[in-house]
């Protein structure tokens, strides 16, 4: 075990967890119409082209553009209809010169045809002849072979979680099912005499548990499946048994308000019990977030969070949400942010990262970041904030007027 109480930067704390912690992805083959915001495994590979057929996009008549060179409405090109291509069905036809076929959005081009005239820039002489009121240049209106996607491509890279559309991109080349990451198991230990369920009634020197809820919330966001073991006692014996149970079935154990002073010792001999190498870090230099642990134990990811709720959201963020990724071999998605600039002055300390909680106004003059100042245990300095703002670790604190980029929740 590494020495305790060493105050790492979040950089340096992240990096000794992943030189000890070696991911393995999990994958599982499921029907693509059931693979919303699940994460690819394996990168699909186009087994035809699509389209695999030239078609129309809009409404109109194939034509060789050729035929309709010059045209205009005080000198149109008169074509003959030699037919209509059907919806849904390959065409039978051919154009010479001077020859046009009906076509629909989305139909096939007939043989010989090149482009497709809309049908408003065209008019009926009479049931076998139109005017063509304007050219068309070859290829124009035309959906080509391959256009979208060539065949034997990657259709999409693994470790995309797959949206809406990646849905209808896999299903219009007739992939069915895919190979995904199964969700890594995220148990979550609450600890502490003081610690009741929601739905009772607090008494005297009593909370109800927040941060059972709250992790298992954010571990579904991230895309884990949160296994919560319920309240534990501050008691060695029953801590130790509930971690040991955490630690067989599931890939990641985060325990909640096991890392405080007053707690701390319990917490990290408990997890140096899980297996090796154990404990690697215990402080980082944040605020809210500093008395948080970091192990590995038996290739399994461990984390002590502090039981303030503040302060148990922004070290998930920094420290588990990534993990959860690791463990599903998944890209790291472009978080939610934007530009504001900041309402009141933000003091801190150099050599610690802070994060502070803003809420977002629209003023006269633009947006503006309102800080949400707040003690880390009350669970309101995060429900009345709307996103976070990083104070890095260099800075005495930024001023207010300062532009400052917010990371939305």
């Amino acid at each position: 075990m590494t020495e305790l109480f060493t105050v790492r930067t979040p950089g340096e704390a992240w990096q000794l967890f992943i030189n000890h912690f070696q991911p393995t992805v999990r994958t599982e083959r499921v029907a693509t119409s059931d693979a919303l915001d699940r994460v690819l495994a394996e990168a699909p590979i186009a087994p035809q082209d699509l389209p695999d057929f030239e078609r129309s996009t809009v409404d109109g008549y194939a034509v060789n553009a050729a035929d309709t060179y010059g045209a205009s409405a005080t000198l149109p090109a008169f074509l003959d209809v030699i037919g209509e291509v059907p919806m849904g069905q390959a065409s039978t036809l051919t154009l010479a010169v001077g020859h046009a076929a009906l076509v629909h959005t989305g139909g096939m081009i007939p043989a010989g045809a090149n482009a497709v005239v809309m049908i408003e820039n065209t008019q009926r002489v009479d049931a076998n002849s139109i005017e063509v009121l304007k050219p068309v240049a070859d290829g124009e209106n035309v959906i080509h072979i391959g256009e979208d996607i060539r065949i034997g491509t990657n259709v999409l890279p693994a470790g995309r979680p797959l949206r809406p559309q990646d849905l209808g991109g896999l299903l219009a080349l007739g992939i069915t099912d895919v190979t995904v990451a199964i969700p890594p198991r995220v148990a979550i230990l609450s600890t502490g005499d003081e610690v009741i369920p929601p739905d009772q009634q607090p008494q005297p020197g009593q909370i109800r548990d927040i941060n059972s809820y709250t992790l298992a919330a954010l571990t579904r966001r991230a895309g884990g499946l949160p296994i919560s073991h319920g309240i534990i006692p501050d008691n060695r014996t029953a801590l130790e048994e509930t971690a040991r149970r955490a630690h067989a079935d599931a890939e990641i154990v985060v325990l909640s308000a096991g890392s405080s002073v007053s707690y701390r010792d319990m917490s990290v001999d408990v997890i140096d019990t899980l297996g090796e190498p154990g404990v690697l870090v215990h402080g980082v230099s944040v605020k809210p977030g500093k008395p948080t642990i970091l192990a590995v134990a038996g290739g399994k990811a461990v984390f002590g969070l502090p039981g303030n709720p503040v302060s148990a959201m922004v070290i998930f963020d920094l420290f588990i949400t990534p993990t959860i990724r690791l463990l599903l071999g998944a890209t790291a998605p472009p978080q939610q942010q934007l530009q504001a600039k900041l309402a009141r002055n933000v003091a801190s300390t150099t050599g610690r990262e802070d994060y502070v909680q803003v809420r977002l106004e629209r003023r006269d003059d633009g947006l503006w970041a309102v800080p949400v100042f707040g003690k880390s245990n009350l669970i309101y300095t995060l429900v009345n904030a709307e996103g976070v703002v990083k104070v890095s670790l260099d800075s005495n604190g930024i001023r207010a007027g300062e532009w400052v980029t917010v990371s939305l929740h």
